[in-house]
C-alpha cells in the first residue's frame, strides 16, 4: 500500500525517461554549452584568503616551518590556477 502511494506520487510526467535524455558527461560539446562563471580575480582572491588564514594560524603558533611551507604551497597553487585559468580563457575564446 505504501509502495503504491509512493509510486503514484513519484511517477509523474517529468520522471518518464525520454529518448532525448542524455546522461551528463564532460565532453567538448558539454563544455561549449557551459559558461565559466567564476572570474579570475574571484578565484585567486579566494585562494589568497584561504592561505592567508592558514598562514596567520601558523604565525600565531610561531611555527616557521609551517609558514615557509604555506608560503611555497600558496605560490605553487597560484601558478597552477593561473595556468588553468589561461587554458579556460583560451577555450572560451574559440
Amino acid at each position: 500500500m505504501i509502495f503504491e502511494r509512493l509510486t503514484k506520487f513519484l511517477d509523474t510526467e517529468e520522471s518518464v525517461a525520454m529518448p532525448s535524455d542524455v546522461p551528463p558527461r564532460l565532453t567538448f560539446q558539454a563544455l561549449e554549452g557551459l559558461r565559466m562563471s567564476r572570474s579570475r580575480e574571484r578565484i585567486l582572491t579566494n585562494l589568497e584568503e584561504m592561505y592567508r588564514e592558514a598562514f596567520e594560524r601558523a604565525k600565531e603558533t610561531a611555527d616557521p616551518a609551517a609558514m615557509a611551507s604555506l608560503d611555497f604551497a600558496y605560490r605553487r597553487e597560484q601558478l597552477y590556477f593561473e595556468i588553468l585559468l589561461d587554458v579556460r580563457d583560451a577555450i572560451e575564446k574559440k
